[in-house]
């Protein structure tokens, strides 16, 4: 398949620049695949489209406070973007101005956290060594939320700590939100408990990565980066009952998708954790995930890819065309759309 079958024609203010006033008060395109059909609601109504016996599968990530700003002794300003711990105090980085930045350099950050800029790694990449192993508590003070580079804000914005996360996000690790899960809210929640829906979490780091577009020719010769993920055995369980009962499985996002693929073999679901680059593409046949819920992503991005392999990509194209003409509000803080 040719890349340029994930391109569509998106005006720039339809990309969101901050979220909804309230999360459940997302736009929502119910996509379904049997009719081909297409119908219109707002999320606060989403359990009216599952039923009793599904369960819904949540990524419990936490976005952490990756981007630094600091400066040098000499003065000069630096960046970090940290994207993975490989060891205690040591993590895989971003650096800008990097060409600035000579091995060996200590950058000074806020509240006495130091980073010395060793050299460079695959894909221009540093590896940075702090002065204190507990990095991620300390980002809390002197980190940022990393925003995707398409929202621009001229200075911090104080609800983007708490709105480029879920609800419900619990263990540290990601650079990037899991988007699909932002319009949850206790509203909706407790509607779908009323409606008998379950809910289980398992957690995958989305990685910097998830932000790179597919530059290559076809899709066949793209590679998504590796991201960690953790699928407990209380998930799997729950999970393997549900198919057993009939009910159906309901991915929250791509991010949900893929571990739930990477863990199902052999008629069933497993648990696990580790690292999965699972790239998911037309024409992929799912086994472990039966509905989808996800935002609307960029073109010509690996998210777009997995999406037209679940909903099929005449649909998905045309769903994304209606999406445009109805002024949905597209990305990170953008509306909504269940696949079934």
């Amino acid at each position: 398949m040719l890349t340029e079958a994930l391109d569509y024609s998106l005006p720039e203010s339809l990309i969101a620049q901050s979220p909804s006033p309230q999360r459940d008060e997302s736009r929502l395109m119910v996509v379904d695949r049997d009719s081909d059909s297409i119908q219109l609601d707002s999320y606060k109504n989403i359990a009216q489209y599952l039923k009793r016996g599904d369960t819904m599968v949540l990524n419990d990530t936490r976005v952490i406070r990756a981007r630094l700003h600091g400066h040098k002794s000499s003065g000069g300003r630096v960046e970090l973007f940290l994207l993975q711990e490989i060891e205690s105090a040591c993590w895989i980085a971003l650096v800008r101005p990097s060409a600035k930045v000579k091995p060996g350099t200590t950058v000074h950050f806020s509240g006495g956290l130091d980073a010395r800029v060793d050299g460079w790694v695959e894909g221009g990449k540093r590896k940075v060594y702090f002065n204190d192993p507990d990095v991620i508590e300390r980002l809390e003070g002197a980190g940022q939320i990393p925003l995707p580079p398409y929202i621009k804000r001229e200075k911090e914005d104080r609800q983007d700590a708490e709105r480029y996360q879920t609800v419900y996000a619990r263990i540290p690790g990601a650079v990037a939100a899991p988007t699909a899960g932002l319009h949850f809210t206790d509203r909706v929640f407790h509607r779908l408990d009323q409606l008998g829906v379950g809910r289980v979490s398992l957690t995958l780091h989305v990685g910097y990565g998830t932000f790179k577009p597919i530059t290559a020719t076809s899709l066949e010769e793209h590679r998504v980066d590796a991201e960690e993920y953790d699928f407990p055995e209380i998930a799997c369980e729950t999970l393997n009952k549900t198919r057993e009962s009939g009910g159906r499985i309901v991915a929250v996002g791509t991010t949900c998708a893929r571990v739930l693929e990477t863990q199902f073999t052999g008629g069933s679901f497993r648990s696990g954790s580790g690292t999965t680059s699972l790239y998911i593409k037309p024409p992929y046949q799912f086994q472990g995930v039966d509905i989808l819920q996800t935002n609307f992503h960029l073109p010509r991005s690996s998210l777009l890819a997995l999406v037209c392999a679940f909903g099929g990509y005449e649909l998905i194209m045309e769903a994304y065309r209606r999406a445009v003409d109805e002024k949905f509000r597209f990305y990170s803080y953008g509306d909504v759309m269940l696949i079934r």
